[in-house]
């Protein structure tokens, strides 16, 4: 049986980094949403998420659709042709100013970012209810953002430099080469907390995938909601689950 509502996580799960969906998923994804509610939550700001996910779906199917961008910092939902916040907890100019501050310290302290180097895009990045930093730039192809920190330690040395510099925040280890804050308490978990209650939908009967919910992964954090969980690899294997999801 099909969950009353299936969460997905976007890079490295339905797709690969900023890629939209492939035909087969654009497929399989159309068909889940005429059966289900599906959300979808990532780090990334709502303009991007946008295209990658709901651009490919035919507009019939959208009214189905969820999506929680900024690590469920904000819920959008389609409405009269057009997506529509029903919450997002945007930065303050100062608040954005105080976490672009931490960042530029954490990288010059650690000797791990030049600031003054190029980077591909820009490497401090305002989400409207998110802060990011991505090293190597935000534009920067897959394989250099994987090649900048494979093991995540350098993004474990900056984030311990910026956890006592943002006490008033979340500071996570994000994607292939990012480290995503958001407001205190609020997080991918709270983003299934707040769907929840907004579709009156038991997270009992929810479902999150994701590729990074092993301990310290960025989606690990979604556990403490209750929700059941299933891990996957890649974005070949989420493909496998839907087609499996669909035969149920």
């Amino acid at each position: 049986m099909i969950p009353h509502l299936v969460f997905f996580d976007v890079d490295n799960t339905l797709t690969e980094s900023k890629q939209p969906l492939s035909a087969r998923k654009v497929e399989l994804m159309t068909e889940l949403l005429r059966h289900t509610k599906v959300a979808i939550t990532s780090g990334a700001k709502i303009a991007l998420i946008t295209h990658q996910i709901p651009d490919q779906l035919p507009e019939e199917v959208r009214s189905n659709l969820y999506m929680l961008p900024a690590s469920g910092s904000a819920l959008y939902e389609y409405k009269d042709g057009e997506w529509k916040a029903v919450y997002e907890d945007l930065f303050t100019p100062e608040e954005v100013e105080e976490v672009r501050a931490a960042f530029l310290n954490a990288g010059t302290d650690t000797g791990l970012i030049d600031f003054n180097a190029p980077s591909v895009g820009e490497r401090i990045e305002w989400r409207g209810s998110e802060m990011a930093l991505t090293a190597p730039g935000q534009e920067a192809p897959i394989d250099v953002k994987a090649a900048w920190d494979p093991d995540r330690s350098k993004r474990m040395k900056l984030r311990e430099v910026l956890l006592p510099l943002l006490p008033n925040y979340e500071v996570r280890i994000a994607g292939r080469s990012t480290i995503d804050v958001t407001k205190k308490g609020i997080d991918k978990a709270y983003g299934v907390q707040q769907i929840s209650q907004y579709l009156n939908i038991p997270i009992a009967d929810m479902i999150y995938i994701g590729d990074a919910l092993y301990p310290g992964g960025n989606d690990e954090v979604v556990k403490k909601s209750g929700i059941k969980t299933h891990q996957v690899k890649d974005p070949k294997e989420t493909e496998q689950l839907m087609e499996t999801l669909l035969a149920s």
